[in-house]
């Protein structure tokens, strides 16, 4: 019988495995590298792209945050504008308040009295004067309390005049309205 030597074979073949194994093992690690990197660079792209991102809207909120504060400065100087309008409105609707409180003052003061001084603060008017006596002070604040301008008439001081016999020194004190309320004494019933 012939004696065959299989070992040669058996060495060739493993040794060839051996190399299969090698190159696959080389080229999956080699793969694996790649396949890392990729994973990597396609990472690190996307950080980028995100701060990239981040960057924009950074500066596009620094943007709106100075439209905003300019919206804040527009606002406040037209509530500053508003508010001097307002104080203007009130200036114009009293401007003729001023010609009714002469024109009542005038038709509600009695014969034989003058004022002197004529103060106000306020609603609230001081009225300084002199008259022949006693009674015409009354007359007056009772036409005053008539008046649809004038409201709390009271007396405050009425003495005698040094220099005049019969003559009186008065201070009082009225409170002046809008003249718009209805107000009736007795009169056209």
């Amino acid at each position: 019988m012939a004696r065959i030597n299989l070992l040669p074979w058996r060495d060739e073949l493993r040794k060839q495995r051996q190399r299969e194994f090698a190159v696959t093992a080389a080229g999956s690690a080699v793969l694996a590298a790649l396949v890392v990197f990729y994973v990597h660079l396609h990472i690190n792209g996307l950080i980028e792209y995100q701060e990239d991102r981040n960057e924009f809207l950074e500066q596009r909120i620094e943007v709106v945050e100075k439209k905003i504060q300019e919206i804040r400065d527009l606002e406040k100087r037209k509530e500053q504008l508003l508010a001097r309008m307002r104080i203007i409105e009130r200036l114009q609707g009293n401007r003729s308040m001023i010609v009714h409180l002469f024109d009542e003052l005038v038709d509600a003061m009695p014969d034989g009295m003058f004022l002197s001084s004529l103060t106000q603060k306020g609603s609230n008017l001081t009225i300084q004067g002199r008259a022949e006596s006693n009674a015409r002070v009354s007359a007056f604040m009772r036409n005053l309390d008539g008046s649809a301008w004038f409201t709390d008439p009271s007396l405050d001081v009425i003495q005698r005049s040094g220099g005049d016999a019969g003559g009186r020194e008065f201070t009082l004190k009225v409170k002046q309205t809008s003249g718009d309320e209805d107000r009736t004494d007795g009169e056209g019933k």
